[in-house]
């Protein structure tokens, strides 16, 4: 039985969080330094016993979204790999342009900013963030002598429904009667190809093959991306391993495909290998060995807003989108950042104020939000293009980039910090 609401407010603003990845944690731990006053409770499937320092899958992300992660103080620097450069190139055939050579280097040393981002694993992630969060709910006041109340850690529990009523929202823990909060934040959204179809969405009908390659002759913290005939391919900056070899890096690699006619599929690694070293250029170095793939389906699938009543989605659950320019993850920790912003402005612990924050916050984040949707769609959506000229086109637009500074600069900022 879900109990009756006081829009008197007697108790404190509750806030569910359902999703205990990198973007809910980062919320809820945002959510205890910015909203002392609110009770927290993040909900996931995940039992918190579970280890979880060993998920190899890649995370890219942004200077801003290190920056954010650094704010919790739970980024696990010495973990990571810090990309100091860029290189996005074309790979042959391609015409001669008037601006040189079809390729754009960005450097963080010209931005005067120690990094343009940082690779590290999801686990290396996740772990030290569920840890934040678990010793926040155990953390005692030296006065009282009590825990936080204000956060509760829900993990090994699934949530079957999310509903808004009237001024608030009925969460429903699967087996268990709903509870009401003032507000609910869906933080997981799964793959492409397990969600259920959003308001925006198209099918690339393209596969990602991705892996591990182990590099000799790289640039240290060089991350690349070359468009291809087949679709755009990707190598990015790995930690190295404790006793590897100095002379070889690890670069995590994103292999996109036509998924009706995929070149990847039938080979075998060694034959993947070497076809991977003739769609690189020369400045990643020379691959020597690659890991046995995995591979997935990639669509775009995106909310129309990020608010629904008292519900809000945000990271995979607002929008899930093609690898092509590695920025979902730094969207959807920008969505969390600017609610909490937005709550701790505005919420003032009432349900007008509640309501004023939500208000605003879809239309704060559309400029942000629509063009990364856009701009990652428009680069997906090319490949499946066959029109004579397209890849001509392509070239003389990363040459004409590169030839512009002020305007490669603006481009930089907008990958590192999102649009502002």
């Amino acid at each position: 039985m879900v109990t009756t609401h006081d829009t008197r407010r007697t108790a404190p603003p509750r806030l569910a969080v359902i999703g205990g990845g990198p973007v809910g944690l980062s919320l809820a731990l945002l959510a205890r330094q910015r909203l002392p006053g609110w009770s927290v409770s993040v909900f996931d499937t995940r039992d918190a016993a579970k280890d979880i320092t060993g998920d190899p899958r890649t995370l890219a992300l942004s200077l801003g979204s290190v920056q954010m992660l650094e704010r919790l103080r739970a980024w696990p620097g010495a973990k990571s790999a810090p990309i100091r450069q860029v290189h996005v190139s074309q790979a042959p055939p391609t015409l001669a342009t008037p601006f040189g050579e079809a390729v754009v280097h960005i450097r963080a040393d010209e931005l005067d900013v120690p990094m343009l981002g940082a690779v590290l694993s999801y686990g290396t992630l996740l772990a030290p963030l569920q840890q934040a969060f678990l010793d926040a709910c155990t953390t005692r006041d030296g006065a009282l002598g009590t825990t936080e109340a204000g956060l509760h850690a829900r993990f090994g529990t699934a949530v079957a429904d999310v509903k808004t009523d009237g001024d608030g929202v009925v969460v429903t823990p699967e087996g268990s009667v709903g509870e009401r909060f003032d507000l609910a934040v869906i933080a997981e959204g799964g793959v492409f190809a397990e969600q259920s179809r959003k308001a925006v969405t198209h099918d690339y009908r393209q596969t990602a093959w991705v892996g591990t390659v182990t590099l000799e002759g790289a640039t240290p913290g060089l991350a690349m991306e070359r468009f291809t005939r087949d679709g755009p391919l990707a190598l990015l900056p790995l930690p190295a391993l404790p006793g590897a070899d100095p002379k070889t890096s690890r670069a995590a690699l994103v292999w996109c495909v036509d998924s009706a006619d995929d070149p990847v599929a039938p080979l075998t690694d060694a034959q993947r290998l070497a076809v991977l070293a003739t769609r690189l250029p020369d400045a990643v170095g020379t691959p020597v060995a690659i890991s046995p793939l995995k591979s997935f389906a990639l669509g775009l699938n995106a909310e129309a807003s990020l608010v629904d009543g008292r519900v809000v989605r945000i990271g995979n659950a607002a929008q899930t989108l093609h690898p092509v320019a590695g920025q979902g993850l730094n969207l959807g920790l920008r969505d969390a950042f600017l609610l909490v912003d937005r709550l701790a402005d505005c919420a003032q612990s009432t349900d007008a104020g509640v309501a004023h924050a939500l208000r605003g916050l879809a239309f704060a984040r559309a400029p942000d939000r629509w063009s990364v949707i856009g701009a990652t769609d428009f680069l997906a959506r090319s490949f499946t293009w066959h029109a004579p000229g397209l890849a001509a086109a392509r070239g003389l637009g990363l040459a004409t980039l590169q030839a512009m500074p002020f305007a490669k600069r603006v481009f930089a900022r907008q990958m590192m910090f999102g649009w502002r």
